[in-house]
């Protein structure tokens, strides 16, 4: 980019015309405006059909495809009433993005004519083609079909953009052999395999009239803003969505005044706009605020069911990056764009509930008195120290190694916060000596006497754990910001259907040896304690302590990057899970080890050849023009008989040989091919690639500390990260 340059774009950001997005819209008159409600379908279809299609949104029931040309003809009329011409069926490959086959309304006819026609059967089924996608070898390439089915629990909604408007259908996709090759598929066989062990527990627990269960999931995404401008001249921010380079500034996060402090103007208007877009899509976005580091910012919604909100996250990450664009502005989603600072997570609440228990992860005024939640929390427990490994896995990507175990995120060791009173609770159950000696809440007196007492919370909340019950859900802190909330939300949902089933197994053993219901709970609470409470720490998770007491004396593994965690796929107790439950096939199962395994080891190969690219291109010929200016400047005051230090000179000259000589080892690193598996890919990348960039990124931040500021070819951190 060079200094000018760089200087010429601080001077358009300064001078820039300010986006109006106008007065901001009441709520009520915006939400959902584009999405075909249940009270849009209410008002245009026929009793019956409405009464059909909502039975099976609301109770999961197969939908009856007779109904299917109604829904499809009224979908089709609503959507050109508004502007429409265009319908996609959208669906969420492997690939952590989504993605959509467009087709048109119209049908020409025979005399000539065109109308625009939506039939029943186009609405049910698509037919993208199936081996383009990452499919783990299910697919050969000349084996093209794949299909599209409608799921009809997601709603329908209008993308609307400066050139048109498409009507968006939510969709599974799956293979012509029937295997899933997306997303969203496995979610909806999770949610069925929880839902049928939780109703067969709450039957247990003595309740009759149990509607559907179904996990809720409410996720924090967390992001960077970088001004186009520089964005642009970053081949790194551009291609790999990070900086491969670039010297921490003088001042970073240290003083702390980022966090929760005012929203710069510029931002506020984005995230405006962006929630306007989201909320005419139904999308309840419910809080936002500056996050820790410099540029650093986050966006919350209100929590929804896990299929919707799973759509509506997918959906949320694509208007961030379109709306980001319009402002001028660059979205960063990676895990960690930035060294030196804080990286972005996507904190998933999580809970499993009903229409008519309610919240099942909400321990009431009494958790001691709550059978029904220790029951449900007690299988969360046993879930997490099964299949911990399971959880590392399905969060395991070449970004979010970068963050996981850093001051801002979760180890990499999966373990369970629940509070000092839940974990007081919890060990009587395990010692089996039950009694009311244990902290309850209380009150905050704030001493100040305008000021009146707030409740005080069972437990504080810990934010080194990856794991954490924050009071009516689980809050699963290490899932990366760029990451589809499907795979957290699958893994979680599977191993609670196993521990439900487990625990219904013991208590219809207990209940038939003729004991009675609370004694046959506390006898089966107090097994799984026994043998699962070594999950359970509420300390510090960043702790050398820790992290040796949970691998030697509890027996937790600790899978620090991706080539340590997605193993874990392969593991038959996994195999076991995901087939007995259904979620899975082996099939399934192993292809998404491969296009995980794939896409790992792509994206560091990608990062190698950009830190190549960079350093031969940008940056030693900056450190080029450096030494010459500097000699030329040396001998023009030597002649005057001034002698000048030497050392910059010196020391840029050892930096750059230096830097050099890791890039041609890096160069020879990646040229490797001879790998047995895929397994022992993933390894060199982590073990032998990655720390070779790092010596060579070091070099290079090095040489940015040294080099004439007016030569140095890349935006700053300094300025990317300060100037909004």
């Amino acid at each position: 980019m060079g200094y000018e340059s760089r200087t010429q774009a601080i001077y358009e950001i300064n001078n820039r015309e300010p986006i109006v997005v106008g007065p901001p819209s009441r709520l009520e008159d915006i939400w959902a405006a584009d999405v075909f409600s249940l009270s849009k379908m209410k008002q245009c279809l026929p009793k019956t059909v409405f009464k059909s299609l909502k039975k099976t949104i609301q109770t999961g029931e197969q939908l009856d495809v007779s109904v299917a040309d109604t829904v499809a003809s009224a979908m089709k009329d609503w959507a050109i009433a508004r502007g429409a011409s265009y319908y996609a069926h959208v669906f969420y490959p492997m690939t952590n993005l989504t993605a959509e086959k467009h087709d048109g309304f119209i049908s020409t006819q025979g005399d000539g004519t065109a109308i625009s026609e939506f039939a029943g059967k186009l609405l049910v089924q698509g037919e993208p083609d199936g081996s383009s996608f990452p499919n783990g070898g299910i697919r050969s390439t000349f084996e093209a079909r794949g299909y599209t089915a409608w799921d009809v629990t997601s709603p329908a909604y209008l993308m609307e953009t400066d050139n048109g408007v498409t009507l968006c259908i939510p969709t599974v996709f799956v293979s012509w052999t029937g295997e899933a090759l997306d997303k969203k598929t496995p979610l909806l066989r999770s949610i069925a395999a929880m839902n049928k062990a939780a109703t067969r527990v709450l039957k247990l627990l003595g309740h009759s009239d149990i509607a559907p269960v179904n996990s809720s999931c409410g996720a924090e995404q967390e992001y960077f803003l970088v001004d186009a401008h520089f964005a642009n001249a970053r081949p790194d921010l551009l291609l790999a969505g990070r900086t491969l380079f670039g010297k921490p500034p003088a001042k970073g996060q240290q003083f702390d005044d980022h966090y929760f402090g005012a929203i710069p103007e510029r931002v506020q208007v984005f995230m405006q706009d962006l929630e306007k877009k989201m909320y005419r899509l139904g999308i309840p976005a419910k809080t936002r605020h500056n996050e820790v580091a410099p540029g650093q910012f986050e966006i919350a919604p209100y929590f929804e069911a896990a299929n919707v909100a799973s759509d509506h996250q997918q959906l949320t990450m694509t208007l961030m990056r379109q709306t980001a664009k319009k402002h001028g502005f660059a979205c960063l989603l990676h895990e960690k764009p930035f060294a030196g600072i804080n990286g972005s997570g996507k904190h998933v609440n999580w809970s499993v509930g009903n229409a008519t228990q309610g919240n099942l992860l909400d321990p009431g005024d009494s958790p001691h008195e709550n059978a029904q939640f220790l029951v449900f929390c007690a299988a969360v427990i046993r879930g997490v120290h099964k299949y911990g490994p399971l959880m590392r896995a399905v969060i395991a990507n070449a970004s979010n190694d970068h963050r996981l175990g850093a001051n801002e995120a979760p180890p990499a060791i999966m373990s369970v916060y629940l509070g000092s009173q839940l974990e007081e609770l919890f060990n009587q159950i395990a010692n089996g000596s039950m009694s009311d000696n244990y902290s309850h809440s209380g009150k905050l007196e704030f001493g100040v006497d305008t000021l009146p007492p707030l409740s005080k919370d069972a437990g504080d909340r810990n934010r080194t754990s990856p794991f954490a019950f924050t009071g009516n859900r689980f809050e699963f802190r290490a899932v990366g910001s760029s990451q589809s909330v499907s795979g957290p939300l699958i893994a979680l949902n599977t191993m609670l259907a196993d521990s439900l089933s487990s625990i219904g197994d013991l208590l219809e053993s207990e209940l038939g040896k003729g004991a009675d219901q609370n004694t046959a709970i506390l006898t089966v609470l107090k097994d799984v304690m026994n043998k699962h409470s070594a999950v359970i720490f509420g300390g510090d998770g960043y702790s050398d302590e820790w992290h040796k007491m949970a691998v030697e004396e509890r027996g937790l593994l600790n899978l620090p990057t991706t080539a340590d965690a997605l193993p874990t796929l392969k593991e038959k107790y996994v195999e076991e899970l995901f087939e007995r439950t259904g979620v899975l096939s082996p099939v399934e199962l192993e292809s998404r080890y491969e296009v995980y395994a794939e896409q790992y080891v792509l994206s560091i190969e990608v990062e190698a050849k950009l830190v190549i690219d960079m350093a031969k291109t940008s940056i030693y010929p900056a450190a080029m023009r450096h030494l010459t200016d500097i000699s030329q400047t040396i001998a023009v005051v030597g002649d005057l008989g001034i002698e000048l230090d030497k050392g910059n000179v010196q020391k840029v000259v050892e930096l750059t040989n230096s830097m050099m000589s890791k890039v041609s080892k890096l160069a020879s690193a990646i040229a490797k091919e001879d790998f047995g598996s895929s397994e022992e890919h993933m390894k060199y990348c982590a073990s032998t690639i990655r720390p070779v960039m790092d010596d060579v990124r070091a070099d290079a931040d090095a040489l940015e500390a040294e080099i004439a500021d007016d030569l140095w070819p890349l935006p700053t951190y300094q300025e990317m990260l300060f100037i909004k």
